[in-house]
């Protein structure tokens, strides 16, 4: 260590103090003047100061939590643990936080960016069976490399600037990346469906594009048909929205059942080619069961579609579903403006579908893929970028915390992120 840094711990240089939350059904408590803030609030954010916050206590309601001075450091301590941001007002926090109040020695600023770089080992100190806490004690005893205030002012100033150009990077990545997934939606929209308007493309329903058989457009078993007790650890596969909802199929949570159970719900079997689409939680996403599916059914949460693949083709009802401007104003339409709320079996069966020939369908699905493939191709590369700049951050703060962050480091972090 280098002279004149010290090796203390936080409980040495900080008051820990802890949050609070006042009975949330008492009026008296709530819409006052004192900040009070959340985990939830605090992750995500680029700028670690903040002012306002989404509830505010009483008087009254403050009893039951503790204000904390301005240029505190305030550390979610409850799953997800590590969130962090330096209160700019008065404020107070729920109990899924620590404030951290800098005694004399300590920079807020320094303590904060030290704290960031720890985050790991906060997480590894978290306990409990329910979800992962960090109590106070463990907080405490946790150490700190101290130097002498101007020195740490000094990495402070230097942190500030890198950071600030690396906030740059990382947001101009994030747009990239933003852009890239855009320009597949919009390129689906008005490029591949542009010709909708040919005298070939037909209107019809999902209703009408289903099996010509009993239970071709389904969703699963309800109340006491599937209770979660039944759930074993292997057997017949149980699909549900993790399965869904990145759009593609996708293996999530393990769920089984029986043979015996399954016996008794197999007109809920899923098959190869089958359209799932989510209908409970997070509402309207698509995918399409893969070939080399085994036996599985899915749960109440999907809408599963057997579709005459004579008529039309899974990928294609799949791209229809979730880009085609015809589909999206009906759905918008009967969510009656909130997040697909109101989806439901009888709503996608009525579905209208612009229906083009087989061979259209093919083609759209064609170019879908093409464009597809080059739009992963561009997340892959802005993906990489925010995960070098990231290790870039934790590069800088070991050798801010080392001792090792010249006044040149600045400089070379900024030709790094460029």
């Amino acid at each position: 260590m280098r002279e004149g840094w010290r090796k203390v711990t936080i409980g040495e240089v900080c008051e820990v103090v802890n949050g609070g939350t006042p009975k949330t059904s008492v009026a008296a408590n709530w819409g006052g003047s004192h900040m009070w803030i959340t985990p939830a609030e605090m992750g995500g954010r680029s700028e670690p100061y903040v002012a306002q916050t989404e509830r505010q206590l009483t008087d009254a309601g403050l009893a039951a939590a503790n204000l904390l001075p301005p240029r505190s450091v305030i550390l979610s301590s409850r799953a997800p643990i590590g969130h962090l941001v330096i209160n700019s007002v008065q404020m107070a926090t729920n109990q899924g936080c620590k404030g951290l109040v800098p005694k004399a020695n300590v920079d807020h600023k320094y303590l904060f960016y030290y704290l960031g770089s720890i985050v790991g080992l906060l997480n590894d100190l978290g306990t409990g069976a329910t979800f992962k806490e960090l109590s106070s004690g463990k907080l405490k005893e946790v150490p700190i490399p101290l130097p002498p205030l101007p020195e740490q002012r000094r990495i402070v100033a230097i942190l500030d600037d890198a950071f600030a150009g690396l906030a740059t990077a990382t947001a101009n990545a994030a747009k990239n990346l933003k852009n890239a997934r855009e320009l597949f939606e919009v390129g689906l929209m008005t490029r591949i469906f542009a010709d909708t308007s040919d005298q070939e493309w037909g209107m019809t329903t999902v209703a009408a594009l289903a099996l010509a058989e009993k239970g071709s457009i389904r969703t699963g078993p309800f109340g006491s048909q599937l209770l979660h007790g039944e759930f074993v650890e292997s057997g017949i596969a149980v699909l549900g929205i993790d399965n869904v909802v990145a759009n593609e199929f996708r293996w999530g949570r393990s769920r089984f059942i029986t043979p015996a159970k399954f016996e008794q719900l197999s007109r809920y079997q899923v098959r190869p080619g089958d359209v799932l689409i989510t209908i409970m939680g997070t509402c309207g996403r698509c995918a399409i069961v893969p070939e080399d599916i085994p036996v599985a059914i899915n749960t109440k949460h999907l809408c599963c579609i057997s579709l005459d693949q004579n008529r039309c083709l899974p990928k294609y009802l799949q791209a229809y579903f979730l880009y085609h401007p015809t589909a999206r104003t009906f759905l918008n339409e009967q969510a009656k403006g909130s997040i697909m709320a109101g989806l439901n079996m009888g709503i996608i069966q009525r579905l209208p579908v612009r229906l083009p020939s087989v061979a259209k369908q093919q083609s759209i699905i064609q170019k879908m893929d093409s464009m597809y493939r080059k739009t992963r191709s561009l997340e892959a590369i802005y993906r990489k970028r925010g995960e070098a700049i990231d290790e870039l951050k934790q590069s800088i703060l070991q050798k801010a915390f080392s001792g090792e962050l010249t006044a040149s480091s600045s400089l070379a972090i900024k030709e790094a992120a460029e």
